[in-house]
């Protein structure tokens, strides 16, 4: 149900957008009325969660299409699309490939950006072969255009993205790939926290990082 193509008819993507709140909400990717999720619909239009509803407990019906400048195309009365609508449509302005949005609020990612840190990408030999880099943004006002201008030096060439004690923001070709780019967020973020715990953490060797990131851009890229 996640995973779809372009021509997957706007129906099938509702679904498949209620399923992942589900999963995100149930993970505690996400919390409260917290987070966001959009797809892309055709060229030019997006399907987005409304504003002020917990990801886990929508109905298809919730979610409002917009077009790529914001306007509301057809939505349930007094919907009203997510206050984060304008970071979406950056992505979807800069990233032609770029299907599916998650922004989510997992706990130890954001963690790390409250206490300072910066995404540790060099513990997990599965992070450099499948993200890379996972830069944090400047600090941006929520619910404000303010959290597009902090995506957008990064976002062209990242697929996951920490928002400064804001959660996360992850894309893909579809919603299976933006999950899963979460989750790997998420996993790396409470593997680096447990280590921290236990005194000291192990960092993948400059030799070995520069194999890994030759591997991701011939194979996984």
């Amino acid at each position: 149900m996640l995973k779809f193509l372009p021509s997957t008819p706007e129906s099938d993507l509702r679904l498949a957008i209620l399923e992942c709140g589900r999963i995100c909400y149930d993970r505690h990717l996400t919390t409260a009325n917290d987070g966001n999720i959009s797809v892309r619909v055709g060229d030019d239009r997006v399907l987005i969660t409304p504003s002020g509803i917990s990801k886990g407990r929508m109905e298809a019906d919730d979610l409002l299409l917009v077009d790529l400048a914001g306007n509301v195309i057809s939505s349930k009365a007094g919907r009203k699309p997510s206050s984060e609508t304008p970071m979406h449509l950056e992505v979807y302005k800069q990233r032609r490939d770029a299907r599916a949005v998650i922004h989510a609020h997992p706990i130890f990612a954001t963690t790390l950006t409250v206490a300072g840190f910066e995404f540790p990408n060099d513990v997990l030999p599965e992070v450099l072969l499948t993200l890379g880099d996972v830069p944090v943004t400047a600090y941006a006002t929520p619910s404000s255009h303010e959290d597009a201008d902090a995506i957008r030096p990064f976002i062209q060439n990242h697929n996951a993205l920490l928002l400064c004690q804001h959660g996360s923001l992850t894309v893909g070709k579809d919603l299976d790939e933006a999950l899963i780019n979460l989750e790997r967020v998420e996993h790396v973020a409470e593997v680096f926290w447990r280590a921290q715990t236990l005194g000291s953490v192990k960092r993948i060797p400059d030799e070995a990082r520069e194999q890994l990131a030759a591997i991701r851009e011939n194979f996984f890229k």
